[in-house]
């Protein structure tokens, strides 16, 4: 479904992952691990969602895998954000961060910042988080 919920937490996740990897390499049980404390307990990724987010990732070109060892010595795939990745960081950044004061400044319209956020990424997916 274009458009609708789906895309909204596949985005969220994706650049969740990106803001992870913007701080180093990591694996993928690191990476969840990671979002979860950076969302405050808020967001936890699972396996099903975050491997294919991954993968969809690399593909695009915005992360690059090797094999490594983990801490536990276990054999991990470490990923790491490629140049056009963090490019991509920096403006999906910067847009989430225009789009968060357009909901809460309501300077967009005259429109109340609530009814805005009600129908544009990220504020609803903030408003509902908090409260949840």
């Amino acid at each position: 479904m274009s458009g609708g919920t789906d895309d909204l937490l596949q985005g969220t996740l994706d650049l969740l992952i990106l803001k992870t990897l913007g701080l180093g390499p990591n694996h993928g049980l690191g990476i969840a691990r990671r979002i979860n404390q950076i969302t405050k307990g808020t967001f936890h990724p699972k396996p099903g969602s975050l491997f294919p987010a991954l993968h969809r990732l690399e593909e695009k070109g915005w992360l690059a895998s090797e094999w490594g060892e983990s801490e536990n010595r276990r054999k991990a795939k470490y990923y790491k954000l490629t140049r056009t990745g963090r490019r991509h960081l920096e403006t999906e950044t910067a847009a989430s961060e225009t789009w968060r004061q357009t909901c809460f400044t309501g300077i967009a319209s005259s429109e109340s910042s609530t009814t805005r956020c009600a129908r544009t990424w990220p504020c609803s997916w903030m408003r509902r988080s908090r409260l949840a």
